[in-house]
C-alpha cells in the first residue's frame, strides 16, 4: 500500500492537483508515513525531459562510424574474447600444440581443493615448445578440435 500512494502522490504532483498533507489515509498511518514530511514529487519539466538527440553521421561513412579505424581492425567489434593460460603438453602436430590448463575447484561433498584439468588444441604460430607456459585464445573454428590461438609465450620451458 506504501508504494501505491507514492506512485498515486507522484501522478497527482505531475498532473498539477497537490494533495494536502492533512488528507492522510489510515493505511499510511498503519503503515508508519509521516504526515509531516513531505511529499514526493517532482516537476513536469523534469518528468517530461527528453534527452538532446545527437546528430547522426552520414550513412556510409564508415570511419565516422568506428572512429577511423576499419572494421576489421576493430578490436571492440569483436568484444572481449577468454583467455586461458596453460602448459603446453604435446607439439608434435604441425602449427598445433596441446595446452593444458590446470584450475583448482572446491569439492562439494569434502570441501577440499581438487585440480581439474582440461586440454584445449590450439593453433601456434610462436614455435612453443613442451613445458612452455602460454596464452590462448578463443577464436573461430580452425579445424576439427581447434577453437583455440596461441597468443604469446608467457614463460619458456627450463632446460
Amino acid at each position: 500500500m506504501f508504494r501505491r500512494k507514492q506512485k498515486e502522490e507522484a501522478v497527482a504532483s505531475v498532473s498539477g492537483a497537490e494533495t494536502p498533507a492533512a488528507d492522510v489515509s489510515p493505511e499510511a498511518i498503519a503503515a508508519g508515513e509521516d504526515s509531516t514530511s513531505p511529499a514526493i514529487s517532482a516537476s513536469p519539466a523534469e518528468v517530461q525531459s527528453a534527452p538532446e538527440a545527437v546528430p547522426a553521421p552520414p550513412a556510409g561513412d564508415a570511419e565516422a562510424i568506428t572512429g577511423g579505424k576499419s572494421s576489421s581492425t576493430s578490436s571492440r567489434a569483436r568484444g572481449n574474447r577468454v583467455q586461458k593460460v596453460g602448459i603446453v603438453s604435446s607439439d608434435k602436430m604441425q602449427n598445433t600444440v596441446t595446452v593444458r590448463v590446470d584450475r583448482l575447484v572446491l569439492h562439494r561433498k569434502y570441501r577440499r581443493y581438487v585440480r581439474r584439468t582440461s586440454k584445449f588444441m590450439a593453433h601456434d604460430e610462436l614455435g612453443s615448445t613442451i613445458g612452455d607456459r602460454v596464452r590462448i585464445v578463443e577464436t573461430r573454428p580452425l579445424s576439427a578440435h581447434k577453437r583455440w590461438r596461441v597468443v604469446e609465450i608467457v614463460q619458456k620451458a627450463a632446460k
